[in-house]
């Protein structure tokens, strides 16, 4: 893998800034986050789905993955592993000890790693492409890249929608974008 431009590291970069400027939470945004996930593209039935704990101004997953373990999916949050290492994931369910993780991060204080069919991925900005700006560690593309017949799904405020997002080549594309307002598929 060739090293990136330094134009596309400082787009990057600068989109970051844009977008964590940008990001309000929304009240009600998870529970139409929900609504719209489980009309317009729910995962097939008996999948295990890969969410998240959100953090800090993050769009509330948890309506979503409370819904979808109702309706009989596996529920698995990522665990964040050291730089340059892909997330792995454990199971969850309310009720399951949480722990802190590095980046303000929270998943499942134990548990052995399960490998999710269909996931929710956070996010920062995404474009209609499919291109998702995440935090700049690289965790979801290595592990995307390590799923490759799962569905990922991003999830956002539909004001994090920018025209374009840098892209480089190792960036791992969504099978479609979930926001409070819309399901956009890719």
């Amino acid at each position: 893998m060739s090293a990136p431009l330094p134009s596309t590291l400082s787009l990057k970069a600068a989109a970051r800034s844009r977008a964590l400027a940008g990001r309000r939470a929304v009240p009600g945004a998870g529970q139409a986050l929900r609504d719209v996930v489980l009309r317009e593209m729910p995962p097939p039935p008996g999948a295990l789905v890969g969410g998240f704990w959100p953090m800090g101004e993050e769009i509330d997953t948890r309506p979503t993955l409370e819904a979808l373990l109702a309706l009989g999916h596996g529920i698995a949050l990522p665990v964040t592993t050291p730089r340059g290492q892909p997330l792995f994931f454990r199971r969850w369910s309310p009720g399951t000890e949480m722990a802190p993780g590095p980046f303000g991060t929270t998943h499942p204080a134990e548990g052995e790693p399960v490998s999710p069919q269909w996931l929710l991925v956070p996010l920062l900005a995404f474009d209609r492409r499919g291109a998702r700006l995440g935090y700049g560690g690289g965790y979801y593309d290595r592990t995307l890249a390590l799923l490759p017949g799962a569905i990922a799904i991003g999830v956002a405020y539909a004001a994090q929608e920018v025209p374009e997002v840098p892209t480089e080549t190792h960036d791992v594309r969504l099978a479609a974008i979930a926001t409070e307002r819309e399901l956009i598929r890719t």
